[in-house]
């Protein structure tokens, strides 16, 4: 991709069996036909804004630099929540105000955010019910076009952010939660790889169950049995192999996981 083509990203709840997301796409056609506009997910659970926030930011750096990320996890919609554009050191991001986009901006630079409430850059007629579409989807199209997100409306030092679980370190071993479970069942937890001394090895269990042993790849473990993994977005993960740690172990957003060195 040259650096010519803008690129647009959406993350949405909006699953794919209706015309939203289509929609979105046509309207950001139609004032930036230029743009290669990529789904990064469209599988969020309908109002899960922690989900959409981790899916964003475990996504959103892999592509080219001043990429335009949209964002619409939006159970607020056509409230008095604000809506924002950010003008980030690697990247625009364009969404409500209700913490979706705090985990992608955690490690990012900011250089301004500003609200959108200059009705010159929305569709004609707003839905109280589809921002994606009618406020979201042009100023995405408009940023990737180059305006300014000063354009958008006034600037403001306010972002709601998401509470971020940080890992708790001690002697015998690190303690952390899961933030995430993708399709397959997979636990992704808050725990870097970093943080770990070794990758192959150490215990790791969820109150007194064991959840396997750390290991490089999923099949280390035999089949339908427990292993933790250097997942790809950047932290240990619990899988099992060939089936759901998610349902074998009761694994959701906000279990504490315990890796014992």
């Amino acid at each position: 991709m040259s650096q010519s083509t803008p690129c647009i990203t959406l993350t949405t709840d909006f699953g794919l069996a209706d015309w939203f997301v289509g929609t979105m796409k046509g309207v950001i056609a139609n004032r930036c036909g230029k743009a290669v506009v990529i789904d990064l997910t469209h599988g969020v659970a309908p109002g899960d804004i922690r989900a959409g926030a981790f899916a964003l930011m475990a996504g959103c750096r892999f592509f080219p630099k001043n990429s335009v990320h949209v964002a619409v996890v939006d159970p607020g919609v056509g409230s008095g929540r604000p809506a924002i554009a950010v003008d980030a050191r690697d990247g625009f991001f364009v969404g409500p105000d209700n913490g979706v986009l705090s985990w992608a901006l955690r490690n990012e630079e900011v250089r301004a955010i500003h609200r959108l409430e200059n009705a010159e850059y929305f569709r004609d007629v707003v839905s109280a019910t589809f921002h994606g579409r009618d406020v979201f989807a042009p100023v995405a199209a408009e940023i990737a076009n180059g305006v300014p997100v000063s354009h958008f409306g006034p600037p403001t030092d306010e972002l709601v952010e998401l509470a971020w679980p940080e890992v708790e370190s001690g002697a015998g071993g690190l303690r952390g939660v899961v933030l995430y479970v993708d399709r397959f069942g997979n636990a992704i937890t808050n725990l870097p790889h970093a943080d770990l001394p070794e990758r192959r090895g150490l215990r790791v269990l969820h109150g007194d169950v064991e959840l396997g042993l750390t290991a490089v790849c999923y099949q280390a473990a035999g089949t339908g049995d427990p292993v933790a993994v250097p997942g790809s977005s950047g932290f240990l993960e619990i899988a099992v192999n060939g089936g759901s740690a998610a349902e074998d172990f009761g694994l959701a957003p906000g279990a504490v996981i315990d890796v014992r060195f």
